[in-house]
C-alpha cells in the first residue's frame, strides 16, 4: 500500500470510530490536542498522522493498537462506490480502488457520487427506450402511408451516416488509389507486403518511430499515434497479418493528415453528428491499407483470374480474408470494374458490425438482420465455407457466401472473437464466381428471406423471432402455425369461427 492510500486508511478508519461513538469532530479534536481542521485534514487522509498522535487516539477511541494495525491493509470502501467499479461505463475512467477508498472518507459525498451515476444510467436507458419506440412508430408511419416523406431517422447513428457516405461514393476514392500507387513506386514495393517494409516508410517518409509495448493491464489497445513524440506504438500480440494491417493503417492517418485528403474529399457536406468525421476518417485510412497492400491493377487481375475466390487471393496476397473481402467492394472504377458485392460481418449472437450496400439490398436500421442469411448460417459450419441463392419477398434474388474466422486468445474462442464474413451479389453473377452453384430454378433452389422479421413480408417462415409490423397481429388460440409470430392468414384462423357457426348440441332438458 502507498503513502497516499495508507493515510487515507487510517484517516477513514480513526473517523468511522469517532462516528461510531458519535462524537463530534471538535470534541475529538479538543480531546487530542490539535486543531479541528488538522484532524479533518487527516480523516481525509490529506496530512499524514504521526505515530504519537495515532497512539493517543487509539487510547481515546480504546481500540488495541496491534488490531488496528493489522487491519490497515484491509481498506474498506463504501459498497454503493464499490459496485460502480464494475461498471463498464466507469472503467474508462480508470478509477482504482485506492480513489474509491479516499472518497469513501466522504459518506455524503460517496453516496451523492453512486446515486448520480445510477441516475444517469437509469435516464440514458430511458432516453433509449423513447428514441426507439419513436423510431418505430415513425416506421410503422411510413409504411402504412406510401410516398410520404421521409421523417426524422431517430436511430440514425454516426455509423449508419458513414454507411451512407462510402456508399453515395459506391465504396471508391481515387485519390488513395492514387496515393498508395504512389507511394509504392516511391518505396519500390512488390506484390508480398511484409511489416518490415513498412516500418522504415514510415520513418522516411514521416518520422515516426515504430516501437512495440505491451498495453497496460486491462486496457486492450494495440495501436496508438503519439503525434506529439512522433511515435507509433503497437501490441507485440499482433500476429504478421493484423500488424501489417495496422502499420498499412497508421501510414493511412498520417498521409490523410498531411495531404488533408478527409477535407477534399468529403467536401462541403454537413455530417449529423460530430464523431461521424473522424469515422470516415478511420474508414478512409483502412481503405488506404487495402490499396497499399492490394495494389488495385495487379489485384484486380488476379481477382478476375482466380473468379473472386477470396480464400486463394488471401494467401496471394500475404493478408487476410476479411481484407480481401473489403477489397473486393472497392473495385468501382470506371475503367475496371468488378462485380457489385454487399459485405456483412456479424458475431454469433447476430449482431452487425459493418455492413455495405454496393447490390442496393436494405439492411435494417440497428443492425439486425434475417436469421436465413449465409452470414448466420456460417456459424453452424465455421470450418467450411457456406454458400446459398437467397431471395426477397419482392423476388430479388441473390447469390451469398459466408466463412468464419475464429481468432482465440490463450486457446479460448470465448475469450477471443469469432466473426462472419459474408459477401454476396446478384443472382445472375453466381456463373462468374469460384464459389457459384448450378442451378436450373432459382425459384426453387434459393432460400426465402427477408431483412429483419420486424419488416419482413413473408407470411410463412418458420424461423421468426419477432411479429412484423406490416400485418396486424391477429392471435388464434385454435390454430397454431410453425412459429409463433407468423401472421395468420384468414383462411388459416378458421377453427375458432367454425365452432361458433357449429349446430349446438342440445341438453336433455330442452325441448324438440
Amino acid at each position: 500500500m502507498n503513502e497516499n492510500a495508507l493515510n487515507a486508511n487510517v484517516g477513514l478508519k480513526l473517523r468511522g470510530l469517532r462516528l461510531a461513538r458519535n462524537i463530534k469532530q471538535t470534541d475529538a479534536a479538543k480531546d487530542l490536542g490539535v486543531s479541528p481542521a488538522y484532524l479533518n485534514l487527516i480523516e481525509k487522509g490529506k496530512r499524514v498522522m504521526p505515530f504519537p498522535l495515532l497512539w493517543k487516539a487509539l487510547r481515546y477511541f480504546d481500540q488495541d493498537p496491534e488490531q488496528f494495525m493489522s487491519t490497515l491493509g484491509e481498506g474498506r470502501v463504501d459498497e454503493a462506490l464499490a459496485k460502480l467499479l464494475d461498471e463498464p461505463l466507469l472503467k474508462s475512467l480508470d478509477i482504482d480502488s485506492e480513489s474509491l477508498q479516499s472518497l469513501s472518507a466522504e459518506p455524503k459525498l460517496a453516496g451523492t457520487v453512486a446515486a448520480l451515476f445510477n441516475l444517469y444510467k437509469n435516464t440514458r436507458t430511458q432516453l433509449e427506450n423513447v428514441l426507439a419506440q419513436l423510431n418505430v412508430e415513425e416506421s410503422a408511419r411510413m409504411n402504412a402511408t406510401p410516398g410520404s416523406s421521409a421523417g426524422p431517422r431517430f436511430d440514425y447513428s454516426p455509423f449508419d451516416e458513414v454507411s451512407d457516405f462510402l456508399e453515395s461514393h459506391h465504396n471508391y476514392f481515387p485519390e488513395l488509389e492514387e496515393q498508395a500507387e504512389s507511394m509504392r513506386r516511391d518505396f519500390k514495393l512488390g506484390r508480398l507486403l511484409s511489416s518490415p517494409q513498412l516500418v522504415p516508410l514510415l520513418e522516411e517518409r514521416f518520422g515516426y518511430r515504430v516501437r512495440l509495448e505491451a498495453a497496460s493491464s486491462g486496457s486492450s489497445v494495440v495501436r496508438r499515434l503519439d503525434a506529439e513524440n512522433q511515435e507509433l506504438t503497437l501490441s507485440p500480440d499482433l500476429t504478421e497479418q493484423p500488424l501489417k494491417f495496422q502499420l498499412a493503417a497508421s501510414i493511412g492517418i498520417l498521409m490523410l493528415d498531411k495531404e488533408k485528403l478527409v477535407e477534399r474529399i468529403v467536401g462541403a457536406a454537413r455530417t449529423r453528428h460530430a464523431e461521424t468525421l473522424r469515422l470516415i476518417k478511420v474508414h478512409l485510412a483502412n481503405y488506404f491499407a487495402g490499396a497499399l497492400m492490394l495494389p488495385y491493377g495487379e489485384f484486380f487481375k488476379d481477382v478476375e483470374r482466380t473468379r473472386y475466390d477470396v480464400e486463394l487471393l488471401s494467401n496471394l496476397f500475404g493478408t487476410t480474408y476479411e481484407t480481401v473481402a473489403h477489397r473486393l467492394c472497392n473495385l468501382s472504377d470506371p475503367k475496371r470494374r468488378g462485380l457489385p458485392f454487399h459485405f456483412l460481418r456479424s458475431d454469433i449472437a447476430g449482431n452487425i458490425s459493418k455492413r455495405y450496400s454496393g447490390t442496393g439490398i436494405k439492411f435494417a436500421s440497428g443492425g439486425g438482420s434475417c436469421g436465413k442469411w449465409a452470414v448466420h448460417l456460417a456459424f453452424l459450419n465455421p470450418s467450411q465455407l457456406t454458400r446459398q441463392y437467397s431471395m426477397m419477398p419482392d423476388g430479388t434474388s441473390y447469390f451469398c457466401f459466408a466463412k468464419v474466422q475464429l481468432q482465440p486468445i490463450e486457446g479460448s474462442i470465448v475469450r477471443g472473437t469469432a466473426y462472419s464474413i459474408g459477401l454476396g451479389t446478384h443472382a445472375e453473377n453466381a456463373k462468374y464466381l469460384a464459389y457459384g452453384l448450378p442451378t436450373t430454378d432459382l425459384r426453387k433452389d434459393a432460400v426465402p428471406s427477408g431483412i429483419s422479421c420486424r419488416f419482413c413480408e413473408r407470411t410463412d417462415c418458420n424461423q421468426r423471432a419477432a411479429a412484423s409490423y406490416r400485418f396486424a397481429f391477429s392471435f388464434d388460440e385454435y390454430t397454431k402455425k410453425d412459429c409463433f409470430f407468423s401472421p395468420l392468414l384468414v383462411h388459416e384462423a378458421g377453427r375458432a369461427e367454425s365452432l361458433d357457426k357449429a349446430p349446438r348440441r342440445r341438453n336433455k332438458g330442452e325441448e324438440n
